[in-house]
């Protein structure tokens, strides 16, 4: 009888795949492509990029399996993986295009908060759908020229709801930088995002 892989824990999971149960790595995958992928969709902006550290991603983690520690969850580690080579596929190619990161309601007067709360929202309707095209890629040409430690920052806290702690052992800094620097993302964005609408008034 196989084992019921949806019910074990990521921990028990990597140590059946230590035993050959290539099935468990698999049931690993299904848990955190979507999450990965997203994240990498939102902070690398190039396709070719994101599909190579999606991939280059999943096999540090299988190549990594033996140094997991139990004691604590896979999925930080996982992100710490993926932002770690996104960081280096930006390095080693400086040129990003910009892909539109979700559908969000039109309102010059929306807040951070309310911009990114919105941004996975399905319920456009068709006659709305130029206007939030148009806002949806205001936004994302904010995020995606923003520094990329702020970039990176704003999607784990935002988009992948990551915990200070959490973030602060993914990007390996203290939890007060990752405060201090969340705070300047919030900042930026909001000073960028009252430019943008400034000058689409214009």
């Amino acid at each position: 009888m196989k084992p019921a892989f949806e019910k074990l824990t990521d921990a028990d999971l990597l140590a059946r795949y230590g035993t050959g149960e290539e099935a468990a790595f698999r049931e690993i995958v299904n848990r955190y492509k979507n999450g990965l992928y997203a994240f990498l969709r939102q902070f690398l902006n190039r396709q070719d990029l994101v599909e190579d550290v999606f991939q280059e991603t999943f096999l540090q983690l299988f190549a990594s399996r033996a140094s997991f520690d139990t004691s604590r969850p896979l999925r930080p580690w996982l992100f710490t993986i993926a932002a770690n080579k996104a960081k280096d596929a930006l390095r080693k190619s400086q040129r990003t295009t910009f892909v539109p990161i979700g559908t969000i309601s039109e309102s010059q007067d929306m807040s951070f908060d309310d911009v990114l709360n919105s941004l996975n929202s399905d319920s456009t309707m068709p006659h709305e759908e130029l206007e939030k095209d148009e806002t949806a890629s205001r936004v994302g040409q904010i995020i995606a020229n923003m520094p990329e430690n702020l970039r990176e920052i704003l999607i784990l806290a935002y988009f992948e709801k990551f915990s200070y702690k959490q973030m602060a052992e993914i990007l390996c800094i203290p939890i007060g930088t990752v405060k201090s620097r969340l705070h300047t993302a919030v900042a930026r964005f909001a000073k960028d995002w009252k430019a943008s609408v400034g000058s689409q008034e214009a």
